[in-house]
């Protein structure tokens, strides 16, 4: 017979859910220098509506590039997906026609080389993920390379933050060697962190042949603490979510798929991160990680954050969250 938990000794969600608390008091040690993160005044960002997979999704990406001004002409690009899991029906992953059509947009843009890395923290069989979720074939037709970030090469690396009180962690060489390095996340909840968009989505940088599966050394060291870390460190040029389709309820792998129609793009990705939130239904003030990375990796607050494309309001709703998590919920939602 299974034990219940004794009433007296928290459980690890109970235990994940004040979090936040550690955050801020960590916050207060200043576990970086201020003077290696400038945070300009306003951030830019796109909201794109995307009805679904079977429209051409390279040319809303060009489109966002264009709003937003960003070239990556002669740029080595790393796209790195979320691609954790492969389940028919379930909106786990990011959509592969998403990913082909970022490395279409990104080649006419003209960057020297777009590679495709990812280190998947709950399946070890990477190849069983490409092809199942089918982006092996389309990679094949478009002829670009893939780096399963969990095998590569590493080097160590001097985290800018140090929120998790780790000092470095071993990082894959392809991404360190590449000069623009997108966040291609699925936006999704998190049944501990409340929320994975671009921020989250890094996790899958950190090598399994160097800390295991499914990431554990990072649970250990705080998930919130190390998604502040890795966005610090990484500091990605560019983030794109794919919003098409999210996934609601218990994320972010046993929950449901919610239609939002739309991708969110942008270089400063706690702004992306903030207003995906919102329009999710989740105050990002509430979410620890996006309250702390707001005073010092970017900006959070609308006021900050000019939108082009369509407004947040157009595409928001109210998603459901596993019960511990609705205190994040923004008021009246």
């Amino acid at each position: 017979m299974r034990q219940q938990p004794s009433q007296s000794r928290p459980t690890r969600r109970q235990l994940l859910a004040a979090v936040p608390l550690t955050l801020l008091a960590a916050c207060r040690r200043s576990p970086y220098n201020k003077a290696d993160f400038v945070v300009a005044p306003q951030s830019t960002m796109a909201l794109l509506p995307a009805a679904s997979y079977s429209i051409d999704i390279s040319n809303i990406i060009s489109r966002g590039l264009d709003l937003l001004g960003l070239s990556v002409r002669g740029r080595r690009v790393l796209l790195k997906p979320n691609l954790v899991e492969y389940e028919a029906g379930m909106m786990i992953n990011t959509n592969s026609m998403v990913i082909a059509a970022a490395i279409d947009a990104l080649r006419r843009a003209g960057a020297g080389e777009v590679v495709v890395a990812e280190g998947p923290g709950h399946r070890r069989d990477t190849e069983y993920l490409l092809a199942a979720s089918g982006l092996a074939n389309l990679l094949q037709e478009l002829r670009a390379p893939f780096v399963d970030l969990n095998l590569d090469d590493v080097r160590p690396t001097k985290l800018r933050s140090r929120f998790s009180g780790l000092e470095e962690l071993s990082l894959p060489v392809e991404v360190l060697r590449s000069d623009f390095v997108v966040s291609m996340a699925k936006l999704k909840t998190h049944h501990w962190a409340g929320m994975t968009a671009s921020m989250k989505n890094l996790f899958g940088v950190v090598p399994g042949a160097v800390y295991g599966w499914p990431k554990n050394f990072l649970h250990a060291h705080g998930i919130e603490e190390c998604i502040i870390d890795l966005t610090a460190t990484i500091r990605p040029a560019f983030t794109i979510v794919d919003a098409v389709v999210s996934m609601e309820g218990d994320g972010p792998i046993m929950g449901q798929p919610r239609n939002t129609g739309f991708l969110a793009m942008g270089t400063d990705l706690v702004a992306v991160d903030s207003t995906c939130a919102r329009i999710i239904g989740l105050d990002p003030r509430k979410i620890g990680y996006l309250r702390v990375a707001s005073q010092f990796l970017g900006n959070s607050e609308p006021g900050q954050i000019r939108q082009h494309g369509e407004p947040p309001t157009r595409f928001a709703t109210t998603f459901d969250i596993v019960e511990p998590l609705r205190s994040l919920r923004l008021e009246g939602r």
